[in-house]
């Protein structure tokens, strides 16, 4: 299991995005890996900028000096609190489009950015900005919420048993070595609205979900042999007949979870553009950050 090398963490300056930098500094700390800190000049960046160095000289030099500078500062004072050496790269254009080539610039096993901006109403423009990364992104996304005090304990894989699904377990194993492991899958019945339409017994439906919880709980076990968890690991079902998205958010808070692993779930080329609804809803509702999966085994 190879371990990252190189991280990149992306930050818009503001007091919120240090909790993604300060878990960056944690992982590449602890896979002895190298971090580099990026900030984009995007229009609302620069708008930002103006107010700070007034409105007499908005030049773009003068832009781009204070933007390097508070850059810098943020730079040393993560090395100097994680007693590393921390890279800086500062580029100009759309922010997704520049954090997803510096990522590939630099070869970064993984992209970790905040989800909230500076302001409350910044909160909601951060966060579609970490989602729109996620999905622009060839390189696994983290999106951290909470303060980074000590490494991950306990993630939350949601299993689908599709494609997806190694790879995601691969990524916390990489991710978060030391922590336990909680796979989840949310049985659901097909059309089973239509079902009842159709005259379908309550009973009958239990009996369908039941024979559904056994063959899942088969299989987590055969996905955990085939991913060699012999231990740390718990095989969750969960049957409410609820949408997935508000089983695996339920289940985060249930089992104590700070972390979700979630793969991007797209199944073909158009699709690969977007993001699965439950996993764009798991993003918006969770507590827990959250790391996307962008790759699929093929």
């Amino acid at each position: 299991m190879s371990s990252m090398k190189s991280i990149l963490a992306a930050t818009d300056l503001s007091a919120p995005s240090r909790h993604a930098a300060d878990r960056a500094a944690l992982l590449a700390r602890a896979n002895g890996g190298k971090l580099t800190l990026a900030h984009a000049l995007g229009d609302t960046a620069l708008d930002d900028l103006r107010r700070f160095v007034g409105d007499g000289e908005p030049t773009k030099a003068v832009v781009k000096g204070d933007a390097r500078d508070r850059l810098h500062a943020i730079a040393v004072r993560l090395g100097q609190r994680h007693e590393m050496t921390v890279a800086e790269h500062l580029s100009i254009g759309n922010p997704v489009q520049e954090l997803a080539r510096v990522a590939e610039q630099i070869d970064a096993d993984l992209l970790v950015t905040g989800t909230r901006g500076a302001g409350f109403f910044r909160g909601v423009v951060t966060g579609s900005t970490a989602e729109r990364v996620a999905r622009r992104s060839a390189r696994p996304v983290l999106m951290v919420r909470q303060v980074a005090h000590e490494a991950y304990q306990r993630v939350l894989i949601p299993v689908d048993f599709s494609a997806w699904t190694a790879p995601s377990i691969e990524l916390a194993q990489r991710v978060a070595p030391g922590a336990d492991l909680v796979l989840l899958h949310a049985v659901q019945i097909p059309f089973e609205s239509r079902l009842r339409l159709a005259g379908v017994t309550e009973s009958q439906l239990a009996a369908f979900r039941g024979t559904a919880i056994n063959e899942a709980q088969q299989r987590l076990d055969e996905v955990a042999a085939a991913a060699g968890l012999s231990e740390r690991w718990v095989g969750l079902v969960s049957s409410d007949g609820a949408d997935p998205w508000m089983q695996i958010v339920r289940q985060e808070l249930e089992q104590d979870c700070d972390l979700i692993v979630i793969g991007k779930h797209g199944r073909n080329v158009l699709e690969e553009l977007l993001l699965g609804s439950t996993t764009r809803i798991v993003i918006a509702e969770g507590s827990a950050d959250v790391l996307v999966s962008t790759h699929s085994a093929t």
